[in-house]
């Protein structure tokens, strides 16, 4: 069976390039009927904190990619660590070095002045201190001649020489372990079948493998991923969009949109862009992803966006515009159906946050009619077709988009104007702007008694500039 995991640190939150790497690893495992493992590397005490663990926690949950087995801690794991230093120390497969951090700063140095590759020198490689308060480090010894060969699955055979890799620390003085000796035993352990994981970690893999050896234990399938970059060509940052992957749902993004906009950095199904979840799992396999960097665009994932919002039951989005609403503290209950309000304005919104905002003035009466809008639509030329309009829709019984419709189209015929010459006017009354769905469909969204008392008090404003100019 297919076992994939997912293995963030909490020494920050979770951001794109994270996720990305998630979602591959998901992907793969449910493509497989597999499964996937959440695995918090948690053994930097002094920069992993709760709050990044909670950040993680919740962004996989929002994201909807709930794990098989999981979250599991390494520092649950300590003993184990241990466990196998001690054998590899006994069986010789690792040694105690003493060098402090000046004598290895000094060897650093002196390998530079040579222009050699700067790295551990192997100084304590076949020596043994008599000395039992001493500070040391437990290396590995990693063999000296040979070769390792990744078989990566994206980046085809990659060869590494052993000569080249020195005795990587695998125990800290403090007694803690560090990332390659705690990784190799929990995918061990934890019987991982494949490690999908950024391109950043190559480097690290001959030494890994080396110490799969260590252990008699077979090496996992490794894909290591391509870089995701800004749209510039630059490393991903915060101004790129690598922030904290909750940002985007406050922002007003959907998961799935986003999910689909992160598989395609980096894979690709023909010339196809929007991919439902489903679908996703379905096509997706290793060998189709791509070897080079992917840039990060925003207008994409705007776009990817609105075509989700689009293309999705307004039932399943309901809870994102419920989120968005209660974020700026609109009271839903004072109002039209969630459900109706994203029929009607999803096709004007990238994002629910803006949705939010845009639709407001459904649930909650506003103040201040646009200066520009009400110059350019309340006109005293229009006053005696809006008052008709208005008296014609106070006795309205059925108030429905197409009795409203009706309504307003007969006022306009009956004063030979055209739709637009009392639609707009209309439109700045009840919602306070030149901008909304068609006015019939807005009117009934915003209700009876709103639309009609707002009509009102835009009927006064015209009869006040009336007023002045005469």
């Amino acid at each position: 069976m297919t076992r994939t995991r997912f293995a963030p640190s909490p020494t920050g939150v979770l951001h794109l390039g994270s996720v990305r790497t998630a979602l591959f690893c998901w992907l793969y495992a449910k493509h497989t009927q597999g499964q996937f493992i959440l695995r918090i590397e948690d053994t930097d005490k002094e920069r992993s904190t709760r709050e990044n663990v909670d950040a993680i926690l919740e962004g996989m949950t929002w994201l909807g990619m709930e794990c098989d087995e999981g979250p599991l801690y390494q520092t649950d794991r300590l003993a184990r660590y241990q466990e196998v230093a001690d054998d590899w120390l006994k069986s010789g497969k690792a040694y105690r070095c003493y060098c402090t951090k000046e004598e290895l700063e000094e060897m650093r140095n002196q390998q530079k002045a040579k222009g050699e590759k700067t790295r551990y020198n192997g100084h304590w490689r076949d020596l043994e201190s008599n000395s039992s308060t001493k500070e040391y480090v437990l290396r590995f010894k990693n063999p000296l001649t040979g070769s390792v060969i990744v078989n990566d699955q994206v980046r085809g055979e990659v060869i590494f020489e052993n000569a080249e890799l020195d005795d990587l620390v695998i125990m800290r003085s403090d007694g803690s372990p560090t990332y390659n000796f705690a990784v190799v035993i929990d995918d061990v352990d934890m019987q991982i079948t494949h490690v999908i994981r950024g391109d950043d970690h190559l480097n690290n893999t001959p030494r890994q493998i080396n110490m799969y050896s260590a252990l008699d234990a077979e090496p996992p399938t490794f894909a290591h991923l391509p870089m995701i970059l800004g749209d510039d060509g630059t490393k991903l940052s915060k101004r790129h969009g690598a922030v904290d992957i909750r940002d985007y749902r406050e922002a007003g993004f959907i998961p799935e949109a986003l999910l689909n906009y992160l598989v395609r950095l980096g894979w690709s199904y023909g010339n196809q862009e929007v991919f439902s979840i489903e679908e996703m799992i379905k096509l997706f396999d290793l060998p189709d992803i791509n070897q080079s960097a992917s840039a990060f665009s925003g207008d994409k994932l705007l776009w990817l966006n609105q075509e989700h919002m689009m293309n999705t039951k307004a039932e399943i989005l309901a809870p994102h515009l419920k989120y968005q609403m209660e974020k700026i503290e609109v009271d839903i209950s004072q109002g039209p159906n969630l459900v109706e309000v994203i029929e009607a304005y999803r096709e004007r919104a990238e994002t629910f946050a803006q949705m939010a905002i845009a639709c407001r003035y459904c649930y909650e009466d506003f103040t201040e009619i646009d200066p520009k809008a009400v110059k350019k639509q309340l006109r005293p030329v229009i006053l005696e077709p809006m008052l008709a309009l208005y008296s014609s829709l106070d006795e309205l019984s059925d108030w429905s988009s197409e009795a409203i419709s009706s309504c307003i189209n007969s006022v306009a015929a009956k004063f030979d104007i055209n739709m637009g010459k009392l639609g707009q006017p209309l439109r700045v009354a009840v919602t306070g702007s030149s901008a909304s769905p068609s006015i019939d469909i807005t009117l009934y969204l915003i209700g009876k008694a709103r639309s009609i008392e707002r009509l009102g008090r835009a009927l006064e404003i015209i009869k006040e500039r009336g007023a002045l100019s005469s």
